[in-house]
């Protein structure tokens, strides 16, 4: 099978909008849907960004640029659930929002991780959360068509981190690096979690006219957010991440990284209980 081929084909006509219960919508949830809806539309950014750095491999620009498609269409239809379950959303004026506070760095023509081996590793990162967010939230929903949503675009997240992982090794065959520097790029990545792309997001899609503040807003996010993962997606992370940065997977280093994570996420679901 093509790399540059959709590995799973589905459309907005295949979601079973129909089945909408607003009944079903967890506040909670569909906040961090508004959130996820402008970054994931954001894909053709990204793109352009990934094509720029790897401007001499016609293969991976064909890839990048399915990839970014498939990432549109994400966005396109938690957007549609996310007008369906909030009418007073308006997906179109938040995005442009979103990209008037946050831009990726679209006139670079080398990596900001150091090397195309380290982009690589950073995407799959990226891949890594979204698998396991998508889901979590699937797992949590109620509400049908949004399960339905997050279902599919985890079996993509899914499909991309091994998309980029396949482009990762031969990568790494030309430019050597090693597991060290592998694992920095990688612990770098996962902690740009707190940055301002998932901040900006969650105040353009649910700031309500209030002065942009990242640290609530970050904070804001990562409470709802994290409060529905469970450990068995922190375990699988952990063996995903471990893969990515070229160490063992299953051992004592991954057993206290996933206890660790285990315990960091104990302490949010504390504080997500003591704000309610």
């Amino acid at each position: 099978m093509s790399r540059t081929r959709s590995i799973r084909d589905w459309t907005l006509d295949d979601i079973p909008w129909h089945l909408f219960d607003a009944r079903k919508v967890d506040p909670d949830i569909l906040k961090l849907v508004k959130a996820a809806s402008l970054v994931e539309y954001n894909g053709g950014d990204y793109a352009t960004y990934l094509c720029n750095v790897f401007s001499d491999d016609d293969e991976f620009q064909a890839a990048a640029r399915a990839w970014a498609n498939e990432e549109v269409r994400h966005g396109r239809a938690l957007g549609r659930w996310a007008e369906m379950a909030d009418e007073s959303f308006d997906f179109e004026a938040s995005f442009q929002t979103f990209l008037a506070g946050y831009r990726l760095p679209l006139e670079a023509t080398a990596s900001v991780r150091g090397s195309r081996s380290g982009e690589l590793v950073a995407r799959c990162m990226v891949e890594i959360g979204t698998s396991s967010y998508y889901t979590a939230l699937a797992e949590a929903a109620e509400e049908p068509v949004l399960r339905a949503i997050c279902s599919n675009i985890a079996g993509d997240e899914f499909r991309h981190y091994k998309l980029f992982y396949s482009y990762l090794n031969r990568y790494l065959e030309r430019e050597g690096m090693g597991r060290f520097r592998r694992a920095l790029v990688a612990l770098g990545r996962a902690r740009e979690s707190e940055d301002d792309e998932l901040a900006y997001a969650y105040y353009a899609a649910n700031g309500g006219g209030e002065a942009y503040d990242r640290a609530r807003c970050s904070d804001a996010y990562l409470q709802r957010a994290c409060s529905f993962y469970r450990a068995r997606h922190l375990r699988r992370m952990v063996v995903m991440s471990f893969m990515t940065a070229g160490l063992p997977p299953r051992g004592r280093l991954a057993d206290w990284a996933w206890r660790f994570l285990s315990w960091r996420l104990r302490l949010r679901h504390q504080m997500a209980d003591q704000v309610a």
